[in-house]
């Protein structure tokens, strides 16, 4: 009997404590954000997007047509005037020719899905991120409030946004979508611009409705907002729209997004910071960024006239993304596919190489934290990694003598180093001035599972 009792209190005091611990956990796990930054900034980034550390960026619509100049080809043609594209359309098209009419002609005729996710995943990419409408206005997928300039009603007659999301899907890939906040021709647009923005015609009527139904059809991992520069975040209710996502959307607890909401709230605001096109910081930022790029220098769109000199090496792709990870960011590498949603080979050759050197490098990138010393250059150039109780040190060229000295780590009685791709240990020594120097393989280039950009891995160093 006094068992029983006391297996009785022992129960009564575990249902107490739960309910005396169930509101805290409610709370914890049904926190809300306010329409403010202040509240907006502090919610924790979803982890997936910190480990997943390389994604591709598709910049794909109807500036694929005319594919000469860059995506910006609208503006510069009918914004800027610009004499250069005013004779290219004088010289290729027929008079009274409108950007309108490039769109029947943008017919995505031989885009695979499956195919371009095929090459994302054997790119080593963790996630995908395609324009679902740039400043042209025209969108990739049938949205509602885009009436014959979208993908449904004008040229492939085909949702592009939700075709690729399935085929990315497939191969666990993550889903991002960029989305314009502006559209540089449309009325409303004009009209608020025409105001001093003190009216939101075209928030109400286009770009918020978009958002949502982006949101709510799609269930996005990522928004990769653009388009803000000409108006506050005030005009745009990117807070509003955030408060929403975050606290009641069907993506709140894994979407991330980007820092590109309204003037001045790049590398202010925001997920994670882009800053700007391209950014590259030169000492390891206090806040989660990404580096934005393009295998094209000089467009993110697919060009005609591109030419070889303005395509990005396979070494400066490598360079970059190793960088890029050293320094606490994700590389979103930019391919753009042809009007027909074909991928061209120089764009697939520079793809699958970096896939190839992640199949046996992606130990020290994927999941990898920044080490207390980023990078350091001697004979060579060494960018540092750190991930469970490894230093990774990833040397971009291979020195002469075959004897490479690491300068930062501190070795320990069990140190042990090896190089990815490679079987067993190599032979290394601690010296006062020189740090530690470790001998090479002794192997000819051709024997060497990459040729650009070598990893060691160190255990047990300090």
């Amino acid at each position: 009997m006094r068992e029983l009792k006391s297996e009785g209190w022992a129960v009564g005091t575990a249902l107490l404590l739960l309910l005396l611990l169930a509101p805290a956990a409610q709370a914890v796990a049904q926190r809300r954000y306010t329409a403010d930054w202040q509240s907006l900034d502090s919610r924790p980034l979803p982890r997936w997007f910190d480990e997943a550390k390389f994604g591709v960026f598709v910049h794909w619509g109807v500036f694929s047509v005319p594919a000469w100049g860059s995506e910006w080809f609208w503006w510069h043609w009918k914004g800027e005037r610009n004499p250069a594209y005013e004779r290219f359309m004088r010289k290729n098209y027929p008079p009274g020719f409108s950007y309108a009419d490039f769109g029947p002609q943008f017919t995505a005729r031989f885009f695979h899905p499956d195919q371009w996710a095929e090459l994302f995943q054997a790119a080593g990419a963790k996630y995908v991120v395609l324009t679902t409408k740039h400043h042209e206005g025209f969108t990739n997928w049938p949205s509602p409030v885009s009436w014959n300039w979208n993908s449904k009603d004008v040229g492939p007659h085909r949702d592009l946004v939700g075709e690729l999301g399935a085929a990315v899907r497939k191969r666990n890939l993550r889903y991002g979508l960029y989305h314009s906040l502006l559209e540089w021709f449309h009325p409303l647009y004009l009209l608020d611009k025409k105001n001093g923005f003190k009216t939101q015609h075209f928030v109400s009527a286009k770009t918020m409705p978009e958002l949502y139904d982006l949101v709510n059809s799609y269930k996005p991992d990522l928004i990769w907002s653009d388009g803000e520069w000409e108006c506050p975040d005030t005009y745009w209710n990117s807070t509003a729209f955030l408060a929403w996502l975050y606290n009641d959307s069907p993506v709140k607890d894994q979407v991330v997004v980007n820092d590109r909401w309204g003037q001045n709230c790049s590398c202010h605001h925001g997920g994670y910071y882009n800053c700007q096109d391209k950014y590259t910081p030169h000492s390891l930022p206090s806040h989660k960024w990404e580096m934005c790029t393009s295998v094209d220098r000089s467009s993110w769109g697919y060009r005609r006239d591109m030419t070889l000199s303005t395509i990005a090496s396979e070494n400066e792709i490598i360079e970059e993304l190793v960088q890029t990870v050293s320094l606490g960011g994700n590389y979103l590498l930019n391919i753009g596919p042809t009007k027909d949603g074909l991928i061209v080979p120089i764009f697939q050759e520079r793809l699958l190489a970096v896939g190839k050197w992640l199949q046996i490098n992606g130990e020290a990138i994927y999941a990898s934290k920044p080490w207390r010393v980023q990078s350091e250059k001697n004979v060579t150039i060494v960018w540092y990694t750190a991930k469970d109780a490894a230093v990774y040190a990833t040397f971009l060229y291979w020195p002469e003598n075959g004897i490479i000295n690491l300068k930062s780590p501190q070795t320990t009685s069990t140190t042990k180093i090896t190089m990815l791709g490679l079987e067993g240990d190599l032979t290394w020594t601690q010296d006062p001035q020189e740090g530690v120097l470790i001998s090479l393989p002794s192997l000819p280039p051709s024997a060497l599972s990459v040729q650009y950009a070598w990893t060691l891995k160190l255990t047990k160093v300090k």
